[in-house]
């Protein structure tokens, strides 16, 4: 019973998060020992190198039932495709969301490296998306979060990834964009 409660609390009721049927269920020991070396300078780095194409190939033979970042360390990856800002071609980036109100979030961290991540590029230049998770796809756009829902993100993001917090302290010279995701009709 207690974790059907933890499950909720991260699962909306209504809007994107329930329309993609998003869950989070808290690590396994294990986990959370991959999720903290994925927080250090090196683990990041090492990660941002190989998580994404081992992800795509992970996705496309389960699926699209499951993801790399969900197995080893039980963080919720959404596949967002948007649109690259100078090629026009579809762009599928693994991400983390975040649970906020009936919605879900996307934060800019790129593993905590100086580069804004392309994808936030992509996004600022035209925010309609594709969202897949799990078995559900939904088209969505998206828009910069408010300075309040900012705040709540953050919050939020602690309990999902401790890593952001890591990935705040070494971001230095840039602000982290932050999307909220919504419905796009």
């Amino acid at each position: 019973m207690a974790a059907s409660r933890r499950r909720s609390q991260y699962r909306g009721e209504m809007g994107v998060a329930h329309d993609l049927g998003y869950q989070f269920r808290p690590p396994n020991a294990l986990q959370r020992a991959l999720q903290a070396f994925g927080s250090s300078t090196v683990g990041a780095w090492t990660f941002s190198k190989i998580l994404a194409p081992t992800d795509r190939v992970v996705h496309r033979l389960s699926k699209g039932r499951t993801s790399t970042p969900a197995i080893l360390a039980g963080l919720p990856v959404l596949m967002v495709t948007t649109t690259g800002r100078r090629s026009g071609a579809p762009r599928t980036t693994p991400l983390i969301a975040v649970p906020i109100g009936d919605s879900l979030a996307l934060l800019g961290t790129n593993f905590g490296q100086k580069k804004t991540p392309a994808w936030v590029y992509n996004l600022e230049a035209d925010p309609h998306c594709r969202v897949s998770y799990r078995s559900a796809t939904c088209e969505l756009v998206v828009r910069p979060a408010t300075e309040a829902e900012a705040a709540q993100v953050w919050e939020a993001s602690k309990g999902i990834y401790g890593g952001y917090e890591k990935y705040l302290e070494r971001i230095d010279g840039r602000t982290v964009r932050l999307f909220i995701l919504l419905p796009s009709h």
